[in-house]
């Protein structure tokens, strides 16, 4: 693996959806290259797709810089427009979601670069699921035990 590489040669393997044939391409620069901490990628965002659903993260934080395009970030329950020079930030906590949503007639394109965080919990509120990363466990929030507790003594 190279630590250097330019964007324009970046392998086919290092690329989500290649060929663009979904709402959604994204090029995994920072693999491509070997970061370890972080993750860098560049999301490209067809007009009426979606970048991801929406979610939050326990422990990832993240950035976000609108290279091309605009459209509508959903963050903290509230649609805010967004268009190219914008920088964003979304803190790990459990009331931070966040989307991007291309509302236009272009591509938008967005750096989103990240931590990379051992255990991390990515919850989906709009389907009450929760997912544990790393262990590539999902859990249905609304499944919950009823009267358990963690007192070893009742």
């Amino acid at each position: 693996m190279k630590n250097i590489a330019n964007i324009g040669n970046i392998p086919k393997e290092y690329m989500y959806d290649s060929e663009f044939d979904t709402k959604l391409k994204t090029i995994l620069i920072g693999d491509a290259i070997g970061t370890e901490k972080f993750y860098v990628n560049i999301d490209f965002v067809k007009p009426g797709g979606e970048s991801v659903k929406y979610h939050s993260h326990s422990k990832q934080e993240e950035f976000y810089l609108i290279i091309s395009g605009k459209g509508i970030l959903r963050i903290d329950g509230e649609e805010i427009s967004i268009k190219k020079g914008d920088v964003i930030s979304a803190p790990a906590g459990k009331d931070s979601g966040h989307q991007f949503i291309n509302n236009s007639e272009e591509i938008l394109q967005i750096l989103d670069i990240g931590t990379r965080e051992k255990d991390d919990i990515i919850t989906y509120p709009d389907e009450n699921i929760m997912y544990i990363k790393d262990k590539n466990l999902v859990f249905n929030i609304n499944d919950s035990i009823k009267n358990w507790t963690s007192e070893p003594n009742e």
